[in-house]
């Protein structure tokens, strides 16, 4: 028999009385919670398809597998590589991934209940890539299988995946490689594309450039005043024709020509704006368009400085040539019918009015100039360069208004209206020394 000591406990060491009551009392309420999550924990733990989960990773490697709970109790191997750091076994599927439809899924009850549907939702945490997604429930759980839908492409470039992160029946390896073949297709059709544009533009740069001079041709010369005229653009226009050019190719061959004709086409490049116009139109015929400019004076400056340089001997294997230049101008308001063919005339005109005039000159053109077959022409050889015919620029051609461009208005530019100055060597020996 069992005695009572004095603090109320029995002689076997249990212990009675009223102190007892409240231990016993929260004992009896901690046991539920407690249990619950033990239940819980078991519940997380249990896999309803463990057995298939090798088939599943095989045929289905975006797959994942939820218990009764809704607690993740494994994931295909693709699934988690977009994971690698962050294991998703026993997470609640609805915190790792936000269900965007069908909406209103809050739970497992909620996301079993829309079995059958399709699933569209994302990862919550970055990246945020977004999947597509079907639910099967199976007993004691369900079974969800993923895929990344129109995401495929950014998936494989952000996660680094290959075809074997994919099932062999997959359609995602078709894709992959219908994309592979399109982007390499599209890059070679890129790579043609610049290339046909390359060759189109030197085709096109071709057919409007001078292959000796570099400068444009008559064709791109038409071009550009089919482009000005109607717009009604003030501009100007230079008929320049070199002067004693037949002499150089003459005595010193084509090879000679060849180097005048290039030096020439320099002088006039370093002499006019980088916005004109420069066209070789004929052997040694030029034409100037000078964009935006009417300044008779600002005309007369271009047109005597082109002279002057183009006077300066060239030297070509050992000997000079020399040559002058004549120039016919025409300034052409803005006037949207001014047409492209008559200011060419109009140019025409004013150039034979110099050549007239005794070469080495410039003339404006004016609305009492004759036609050139009406004029009396010059021998090529019969005057030298550094003619003193005057540089007026004047309408009519000579320096004191006379028609003939002569001190005296002579027929023929000498100094007392008798024949023409004896002709100047085209090509000598440079000075000794």
């Amino acid at each position: 028999m069992s005695g009572r000591t004095e603090n109320g406990t029995e002689e076997n060491g249990t212990e009675t009385g009223p102190e007892t009551a409240p231990e016993a009392e929260n004992g009896t309420e901690a046991r539920p919670a407690a249990e619950a999550i033990a239940a819980e924990a078991i519940a997380a733990a249990a896999d309803p398809v463990a057995g298939m989960a090798a088939v599943l990773d095989q045929f289905c490697p975006m797959h994942v597998r939820l218990n009764a709970t809704g607690h993740i109790t494994g994931v295909g191997p693709t699934l988690q590589k977009l994971r690698p750091d962050r294991p998703m076994v026993g997470q609640r599927f609805l915190e790792l991934f936000e269900l965007i439809r069908p909406r209103k899924v809050h739970d497992m009850a909620s996301l079993l209940a829309v079995a059958g549907a399709k699933l569209h939702l994302s990862f919550r945490d970055a990246p945020r890539t977004g999947l597509k997604g079907a639910i099967v429930p199976v007993e004691g759980g369900a079974i969800v299988n993923l895929s990344f839908g129109i995401s495929l492409i950014e998936a494989v470039r952000d996660y680094t995946l290959t075809s074997t992160d994919f099932a062999h029946t997959d359609l995602a390896i078709e894709l992959l490689y219908l994309v592979e073949a399109k982007s390499a297709a599209m890059e070679a059709s890129r790579k043609l594309n610049l290339r046909l544009q390359g060759a189109k533009i030197a085709a096109e740069e071709q057919a409007y450039t001078d292959t000796l001079t570099g400068l444009k041709n008559r064709r791109a010369m038409d071009h550009i005043l089919g482009r000005l005229c109607p717009r009604g653009v003030p501009f100007a226009l230079m008929h320049l024709d070199l002067d004693f050019f037949k002499a150089v190719n003459d005595t010193l061959g084509h090879a000679a020509g060849d180097h005048v004709l290039q030096q020439v086409a320099r002088t006039m490049v370093e002499e006019t704006r980088g916005q004109d116009t420069i066209a070789r139109i004929g052997g040694d015929e030029f034409v100037l368009i000078l964009d935006n400019l009417q300044s008779r004076d600002a005309l007369s400056s271009i047109a005597a400085r082109l002279i002057e340089r183009l006077e300066q001997p060239i030297p070509f294997d050992g000997k000079m040539c020399r040559i002058s230049a004549s120039i016919g101008i025409v300034v052409v308001p803005p006037d949207a019918g001014a047409d492209p063919a008559d200011l060419l005339h109009r140019a025409d005109l004013a150039l034979y009015a110099a050549k007239h005039a005794g070469r080495a000159q410039y003339r404006f053109f004016c609305a009492g100039m004759s036609q050139p077959g009406d004029q009396p022409k010059t021998a090529e050889d019969g005057i030298g360069p550094g003619s003193d015919g005057g540089r007026d620029g004047g309408p009519d051609g000579g320096p004191d208004g006379g028609p003939d461009g002569g001190p005296d208005g002579g027929p023929d530019g000498g100094p007392d209206g008798g024949p023409e100055a004896p002709p100047a060597a085209a090509a000598s020996d440079p000075p000794p020394g």
